[in-house]
């Protein structure tokens, strides 16, 4: 099937990048190796340099036999420096190198862990698929007057709907797709985003929310503490102002768990908070507009702060009009329009079809 195929595509990305990351781990020892080399010859330089430093050019001339010792002397002082140089020269040069490859590898740690995620929500349609396809074979199998009889009873679906869990992550009471469909509604109005579109992009992030699993609650190990998940020079001080201001103890409130690679190491960063799963950076430049709407202060737990951010945050990324769609959900993901992660912003027009769908139904 299609999504069997896709996966098989997003498992050989994975794999392709791992090995990329196992010569790029490997060029940055070999040039670690080559500046704690070049750091030892600038010590050894320096040390002869200091030792001929002691002597002023008139001493060296009277503690030499002749005038070609002196001479000689002082070219080998000059070449001593002119080492010096060229070896410092040097380590400047491998620093940049090193710098260059710690950031290529931090861009496909990137790359993998959204891989990883995708391959995840990838896995999770697989599933809903296949048991679709036996949920269809059962009434298939049923009689025919009493499934037709079903499908008839229009009115009972649409209670159905209004009235099934609409399932977030991140919040502690259980909403109703119904409620769910009055907030984004009410969200849409203030964004011009579509409702059912930012009901898929909600419902897909906690989907991967769920699939990656929750940190940092109360009774977690310190390593799913919120210090050795969260990106320490981007999300840390956000994340403890964020729950400072709104009075949240910040070593026990749930956030996202990071993607861990097929030898169960970390890649990647955790972190991201609440239904909409803003990691705490996002929010602070999105939580001011939030409360410009509601005049309170802005919270990425609650659920209508959680849909309004989304549709803030989609609206700024294109959203408001329908063929701008797809590229918003991708820049949601991760920032851009990846083709490698096309199954993410696919995936959330499909859903968002099927609300389509719901909401006529409950209009009915």
């Amino acid at each position: 099937s299609k999504i069997k195929l896709e996966i098989e595509k997003t498992n050989l990305n994975i794999s392709n990048i791992e090995n990329r990351l196992e010569s790029i781990r490997a060029d940055i020892e070999s040039h670690r190796a080559e500046i704690e080399n070049s750091q030892e010859q600038i010590a050894r330089l320096i040390r002869l340099v200091n030792k001929k430093d002691h002597y002023s050019s008139l001493e060296i001339l009277i503690m030499q036999p002749s005038f070609g010792d002196f001479f000689k002397e002082l070219a080998d002082y000059n070449r001593l420096i002119l080492s010096l140089k060229t070896v410092v020269s040097e380590l400047n040069e491998q620093t940049k190198i090193l710098q260059r490859q710690g950031e290529q590898l931090s861009a496909e740690r990137e790359d993998q862990s959204n891989l990883i995620a995708i391959a995840s929500l990838q896995n999770s349609k697989l599933s809903q698929n296949i048991a679709s396809q036996r949920d269809l074979l059962v009434k298939t199998n049923a009689e025919e007057s009493n499934y037709q009889a079903i499908l008839a009873d229009q009115a009972r679906r649409a209670a159905d709907i209004k009235g099934r869990i609409y399932d977030l992550l991140g919040i502690s009471q259980d909403i109703t797709f119904g409620e769910a469909l009055r907030i984004a509604q009410w969200a849409g109005a203030q964004t011009g985003v579509r409702t059912t579109f930012l009901l898929a992009i909600l419902t897909q992030e906690s989907n991967l929310g769920k699939n990656v699993g929750t940190c940092n609650r109360l009774g977690d190990p310190p390593e799913k503490g919120w210090r050795k998940i969260m990106k320490p020079e981007r999300d840390q001080e956000p994340f403890l102002i964020i729950t400072r201001e709104l009075d949240m103890d910040a070593d026990i409130t749930p956030v996202s768990c990071p993607m861990h690679d097929r030898q169960g190491k970390q890649i990647g960063w955790g972190g991201a908070m609440g239904p909409a799963q803003f990691i705490p950076s996002t929010w602070m430049g999105y939580k001011d507009k939030v409360t410009a709407v509601t005049g309170q202060p802005a919270n990425p737990w609650d659920i209508r702060d959680a849909f309004l951010a989304s549709a803030i945050l989609l609206r700024d990324n294109g959203a408001a009009q329908v063929g701008g769609e797809w590229a918003a959900a991708m820049r949601y993901f991760s920032g851009g329009t990846n083709p490698a992660y096309s199954f993410y912003g696919d995936n959330v027009l499909a859903i968002a079809e099927g609300y389509e769908q719901d909401i006529v139904d409950l209009d009915f």
